[in-house]
């Protein structure tokens, strides 16, 4: 019996019905479809009218052991990546597991961002590695027009909500996740993030006033950061693993932007067609991004498949996992 490693074994999304087109936001703010393709590759966007980050959770997760066949009570954790929680506490994951019945498992909600899926997949990775579990459900869940500015253009036009969740089980066929590396850089929160709510500035009639409650984003700023680093981690995890740009059969890059995704890409020395993009039909939908675009490609990953996932997000964070994947759909 070979090393034990965490392979996802099955992935499911969750999106609203709700679409909201570009057309559709320059009814009430300051823009237009040319002006949002051309600088996201963004053309809709997903946005839940009722309900909770719970909600697109519960449905994720329903759908993932519905598909996997896996019984409500075997399932031991659950990760759910959010920076929109139903409540400061409890947390979403612990509404979400009883909503879904999921009567044997704890979790918690893990803050990183646009990042938050690569740091919850590679902390579940450890709980399958270690042999303490051998069922781990890892969720990326947003639901950003709940903390998004409607008359902020740009960051209004950025954001969707949607949700994906991945089955973690145990392997022994050397399949699964190899290796990630993941980075944080606390002085880079002035330029992306949610100024009041928290305990620094708790919520008050002035925090209202201000609009402080809703996301804060200084664009050039972000942009630069982000092309650098998400590319440089890119590389990193390829030249750690000895990997050529012929041995990576795709890339699941972070949806926030399209000359993102390509400058990674290029970095990486990796065509366009081993590059998941989905980022014209959903928008950033933040830790949701990464098992949304697992779940739209599926059919097309064979089992012993390369797969860079990299991201970018607020704080700053960002990281790669290096992952081999388990199953032919």
């Amino acid at each position: 019996m070979g090393k034990i490693t965490a392979a996802i074994t099955g992935v499911q999304g969750y999106l609203p019905d709700n679409i909201v087109t570009n057309d559709d936001l320059s009814k009430f703010v300051d823009t237009s479809d040319e002006w949002i393709t051309s600088r996201t590759g963004i053309k809709e966007r997903r946005i839940q009218k009722e309900g909770a980050s719970s909600d697109m959770c519960a449905e994720a997760i329903k759908g993932l052991l519905e598909k996997t066949n896996t019984n409500p009570d075997d399932i031991e954790l659950v990760i759910v990546a959010t920076v929109t929680p139903d409540y400061p506490f409890p947390s979403t994951s612990n509404v979400a597991c009883d909503k879904v019945g999921l009567k044997n498992a704890w979790g918690y909600d893990l803050i990183a961002a646009c990042s938050g899926f690569i740091y919850g997949l590679s902390t579940g990775a450890q709980f399958i590695e270690t042999g303490r579990y051998k069922k781990v459900i890892v969720v990326g869940v947003d639901k950003m027009s709940s903390i998004i500015d409607y008359q902020d253009r740009t960051t209004c036009v950025i954001f969707g909500d949607g949700c994906g969740a991945v089955l973690l089980e145990p392997n022994d066929e050397g399949l699964g996740v190899q290796d990630f590396i993941l980075k944080a850089d606390g002085s880079g929160r002035q330029y992306l993030l949610q100024p009041a709510g928290g305990s620094l500035n708790p919520a008050s009639a002035e925090t209202v006033e201000r609009r402080d409650h809703y996301v804060k984003q200084e664009g050039k700023q972000v942009f630069k950061f982000a092309v650098t680093n998400m590319a440089d981690v890119s590389a990193e995890i390829m030249e750690k693993n000895n990997l050529t740009s012929e041995d990576v059969d795709w890339l699941v890059p972070h949806q926030a932007n399209l000359r993102i995704i390509d400058a990674t890409a290029n970095r990486m020395g990796l065509p366009k067609e081993k590059v998941m993009i989905n980022i014209q039909k959903y928008g950033n939908t933040t830790a949701g991004t990464l098992p949304l675009c697992l779940w739209d490609y599926e059919k097309q990953l064979k089992k012993g498949d390369n797969i860079i996932l990299s991201a970018f997000g607020g704080g700053f964070t960002w990281g790669a996992v290096y992952l081999k994947w388990a199953y032919n759909s």
